[in-house]
């Protein structure tokens, strides 16, 4: 513990993998840190983001979230959010921290970019994250909200890893469906690990025996272009044509192994509606000429029983924070400083609102490729402990961490009495919601699956 550090306070908004990095860091450090979660438990993303097969990834992401916030220096206060049980300028300016931390997420959908098509949000029309947090809670009956009926020829507009999640989601559901009919046991975590081809073969079918209409991704630009993994900075054309081979080559791998399909160069341009229902999109067809997306004249529709957006998630606005489109405003995207706030920091998705974010774009080619193929299970074995989603946001709050750091060296830590308040402030709200320690608050709580 380091005299300088000794006496500051810093306070992190969001308890998972970003959050909980970033944290600890600045309690090995010597700074006492307040992780502020507006759920029960800290995981995020991790325990309701991915879908239900990844356990292994799942369960090494709870492990070291819990240590991380077991730290001695470290005091959690879950069930507190934000913005609407304590004002967002009131903590950063009155409560004596000298740091603040936003590492709450991207917990909102990107709207679906046609005119009124949210007024169809339940008649045709749903939005990944809902989605994939039904199909979590479903197996084991606790659903927080509504649930979704897996259909047969879903519309999907998307085209990262979130997409191929929803495609995977209806192609292995389905899958199970038609095997029960047949008398056939399955479980989707099998077909996620084998794949469906080879769990069929052993069956004596094939997908197309099934006769399930597969869902169909439409995606805006090439395939060569979908975000599965990145080129290192610089990377000249050769490397580039490379790495566009590589993500060809795994999406290949992905629908063969799990029977969706993929349209590319398809931007949806309007809705269809019929009976008050939405039933599918019109789509335009795109070109890419120069690296740059173009329109063509091409026209064409897409229907189907249902229309999945999964194009991205962004942060929850919080009052008192500017925004710039859907996105926070920050003055400083690399470490996310906003305007007017001095003290504030952020990391992970809130500031890209992607699970690829900044670090990431530093990853060598090899492990972006290594941890993609491991997410969308086409690696060789059947490792699924890496997902691109975790480890940048890992990476990328060790690097706030040091700025911080950096700037609790101009800061003038809370007087001894402003300390004392501040403590007795937190110790409120942790009685407020029968909080006594992590471990203890865990075991009530009871964990996630």
């Amino acid at each position: 513990m380091t005299t300088s550090n000794r006496n500051h306070f810093v306070a992190v908004i969001g308890g998972a993998t970003a959050g909980a990095e970033i944290a600890s860091r600045l309690a090995d450090r010597g700074v006492s840190v307040v992780v502020f979660e507006q759920n029960k438990r800290p995981y995020g993303k991790i325990e309701d983001g991915l879908p239900r097969w990844h356990e292994a990834l799942r369960e090494k992401e709870y492990a070291t979230i819990d240590e991380k916030l077991s730290r001695p220096a470290i005091a959690f206060v879950p069930n507190t959010r934000i913005g609407r049980d304590i004002g967002f300028a009131e903590l950063t300016k009155d409560w004596g921290f000298s740091a603040v931390v936003l590492a709450n997420g991207a917990w909102r959908d990107r709207p679906l970019p046609i005119e009124g098509a949210d007024a169809y949000v339940g008649k045709g029309l749903v939005y990944q994250n809902p989605f994939v947090i039904a199909f979590n809670h479903a197996e084991r009956g606790d659903l927080p909200g509504p649930g979704y009926e897996i259909l047969p020829g879903a519309v999907i507009v998307g085209g990262g890893l979130a997409s191929i999640d929803v495609a995977k989601i209806h192609t292995l559901e389905l899958t199970v469906r038609e095997l029960a009919k047949r008398g056939i046991a399955a479980h989707v975590n099998e077909l996620e690990i084998k794949g469906i081809p080879k769990i069929l073969a052993g069956h004596g079918l094939t997908f197309a025996d099934l006769g399930i209409v597969p869902p169909t991704i439409y995606y805006r630009r090439r395939v060569e272009d979908m975000p599965l993994m990145s080129a290192p900075e610089g990377a000249d054309a050769a490397r580039i044509a490379k790495v566009e081979a590589g993500r060809k080559r795994m999406l290949e791998k992905s629908t063969e192994k799990y029977c969706f399909k993929v349209e590319p160069l398809s931007a949806p341009e309007a809705l269809i509606v019929e009976n008050g229902r939405l039933v599918g999109l019109r789509l335009r067809r795109t070109k890419m000429e120069n690296g740059k997306l173009g329109m063509t004249d091409e026209r064409f529709e897409a229907r189907g029983p249902v229309v999945i957006s999964s194009i991205g998630s962004i942060p929850e606005p919080i009052e008192g924070i500017a925004m710039k489109g859907e996105l926070f405003d920050f003055k400083d995207w690399e470490i996310g400083r906003l305007e007017g706030y001095p003290t504030v920091f952020s990391v992970g998705n809130v500031v890209t609102g992607k699970g690829n974010i900044v670090a990431s774009r530093k990853h060598a080619t090899q492990v972006s490729e290594e941890a993609v193929e491991a997410y969308l299970g086409v690696g060789e074995g059947d490792d699924r402990t890496i997902a691109t989603d975790v480890r940048p946001a890992a990476e990328h709050a060790a690097k706030a961490a040091e700025s911080v750091l950096a700037s609790l060296g101009n800061a003038s830590a809370p007087s001894a009495e402003q300390a004392a308040e501040l403590r007795e402030r937190i110790a409120k709200l942790q009685r407020a919601v029968g909080y006594d320690d992590y471990k203890s608050w865990m075991e009530h709580v009871g964990p996630p699956c």
